[in-house]
């Protein structure tokens, strides 16, 4: 899986032949090495050989995982992952329940706590590069394990559902063209995804690759003909200007349309730290992480904020289609469709389509990844540790797998029930990972603090920095008490609703029942670990502060004799 750079000079004898030791094959003979014995040995379990030692300066530390994800996949993955159905679908019935102007506000607080996150993350993803799962790990290292366990499980649990409910909305989506039986379709872009995940990273890597320049390339193109449509150069509208925004109003229920909109944000900015998580698995983590960081910023402001502000000027928030549930519930759609634009609506809805398949190939990715994280943190059985010798953590992949198979409820009168109370089982996870994120890195920084260690020795700092994590998390809290009184008394209604609370707040009790029970069953009531007695040696790549200094001085001057151009983008980049 890592991206080979060996030796030239190896004989053809060798590049057709391979050694096989008698406790692989069963002989000792050279034997010629065909596609199907390759495919079959590489299932087996990974030797010591097989996999990229990551030395710890310290303690000697090696990661198992293949880095084989590039620094142009990272770019990709850093600006597509997430333009999945929460913004293309979602933000519709955001825009109905804000407005524009609150749908925007929604969109600018939780932006700007999503930059904090990732800055974070940035930070201990370069301290913990070695630590497969990276930050479900993070909280049981430097925060508690028993919320470590929690969070991590709930995690798991989310990646775990949202790939058979990538695969259901994909049979819905195609339902946008045709009638035909829809598992028929669920077949197919299982095995598709199945497929792609079996070449592991890099299969990943390379799929997301095609998948985020596609939807990349949507958004640049709704983004100009968007302002088009609204300066009255294509359509049947004429000049829009701000019509929408006085008609019906800016705000749409309050400030519980805000905070409506702070549960579809969050959904919508899902999966930006798949970044983290694939932190073991880059060619050189120091600069795709901190180049990444960087470029989040772009994707918050042109992919997200600027579509976002268009769709609010094409779109008024009282569309009746804004209310439906399917594709044609896109404000994108709406947006090309309802200002006469012919062919273009179905080029958007294709693209739909294959932003969902790409959380879907995200999902079967991450949740093994996930599930291996815990069984080497002892939350899981120990089976789940297997990872065969191209990196894939087999076990863990199959149960992914099987969790898969219920999207052939797709057919089924009961299915919008049955998928409405799993995605209740993952609605507020990413918020307690993100949060959990921020609280790692305060306690990280405290626990250097306490120790006496200095930050030179942290390959990349977070630029928004200890206090910056301390208002994510007071801002996450706020979030969640928002999302509390939007889910027991739901906007447009006077009364409380059960059934709405425990769809949007399952999550919630889940959470409890596993962090009280690893505490029960542990008899840990400690709050968290103290700063002093945090383990900052194991796992941890320490960098020395005068190579760093040195290797910085070295790059200044590099970028001082390159082009201009060259100069541009590594400033911006």
């Amino acid at each position: 899986m890592q991206d080979m750079t060996s030796s030239i000079s190896s004989s053809k004898k060798d590049e057709s032949y391979v050694k096989v030791s008698p406790n692989t094959v069963g002989s000792g003979d050279e034997r010629p090495a065909g596609f199907m014995r390759n495919f079959i040995n590489s299932f087996r379990r990974g030797r010591e050989v097989d996999v990229r030692r990551e030395t710890d300066a310290e303690d000697g530390t090696t990661a198992k995982m293949k880095k084989s994800i590039k620094t142009r996949h990272l770019l990709m993955i850093t600006l597509g992952t997430g333009i999945g159905t929460g913004l293309l679908v979602g933000n519709g019935s955001a825009l109905a329940k804000a407005g524009p102007a609150g749908l925007i506000l929604g969109y600018a607080v939780s932006s700007a706590m999503l930059y904090i996150i990732v800055e974070a993350a940035g930070e201990l993803g370069i301290c913990y590069s070695g630590m497969t799962g990276n930050y479900t790990a993070y909280s049981s290292l430097l925060v508690d394990p028993a919320m470590g366990f929690s969070v991590s499980w709930v995690y798991c649990i989310q990646w775990m559902t949202v790939f058979p409910l990538q695969l259901v909305t994909a049979a819905m989506i195609i339902e946008y063209w045709t009638s035909i039986n829809p598992d028929i379709f669920v077949a197919i872009i299982y095995a598709v995804i199945v497929f792609i995940n079996l070449f592991g990273a890099k299969g990943y890597a390379e799929a997301e690759f095609f998948f985020n320049l596609c939807k990349v390339l949507m958004i640049i193109g709704f983004v100009i003909l968007g302002i088009i449509i609204n300066c009255g150069g294509a359509g049947n509208s004429g000049y829009i200007g701000d019509k929408y925004w006085h008609e019906p109003r800016p705000f749409m229920n309050g400030f519980k349309g805000v905070c409506f909109v702070f549960c579809y944000a969050a959904f919508a900015y899902g999966g930006i730290e798949v970044m983290v998580l694939s932190a073991s698995e880059q060619e050189n983590p120091r600069k795709s992480i901190s180049s990444a960081c960087k470029k989040v910023i772009y994707r918050i402001l042109l992919i997200y904020l600027l579509t976002t502000t268009i769709v609010c000027f094409l779109v008024p928030a009282n569309h009746p289609s804004l209310a439906s549930s399917d594709s044609r519930a896109s404000p994108f759609v709406i947006a090309v469709s309802y200002h006469g634009v012919k062919v273009v609506p179905d080029i958007i809805n294709a693209v739909i389509l294959i932003a969902v398949v790409s959380v879907g190939n995200s999902s079967l990715y991450s949740a093994p990844r996930l599930l291996l994280s815990l069984a080497e943190q002892g939350y899981a059985p120990k089976i789940f540790t297997y990872i065969d010798r191209q990196g894939r953590p087999l076990p863990a992949f199959l149960v992914a797998m099987l969790f898969g198979l219920l999207a052939f409820l797709a057919a089924s009168p009961a299915k919008n029930d049955v998928f409405t109370w799993l995605l209740a089982i993952s609605g507020l996870s990413q918020m307690f990972i993100w949060m959990s994120i921020c609280l790692s890195h305060i306690r990280f920084r405290d626990a250097m603090k306490a120790q006496g260690r200095s930050m030179g020795e942290v390959g990349y700092k977070s630029k928004t920095g200890y206090w910056g994590s301390w208002l994510a998390v007071v801002t996450a809290i706020l979030i969640l008490i928002a999302q509390f009184w939007v889910a027991i008394s739901p906007v447009e209604t006077s009364g409380v609703d059960a059934r709405s609370f425990f769809q949007s707040y399952l999550a919630f009790p889940i959470l409890l029942v596993a962090y009280f029970g690893y505490k029960i069953y542990h008899r840990d009531w400690r709050v968290c670990i103290p700063a002093s007695e945090i383990d900052l040696i194991s796992h941890r790549q320490i960098f020395d502060e005068d190579e760093l200094k040195q290797e910085d001085l070295e790059w200044k001057l590099k970028l001082k004799s390159s082009p201009l151009w060259v100069r541009i983008y590594h400033f911006w980049c």
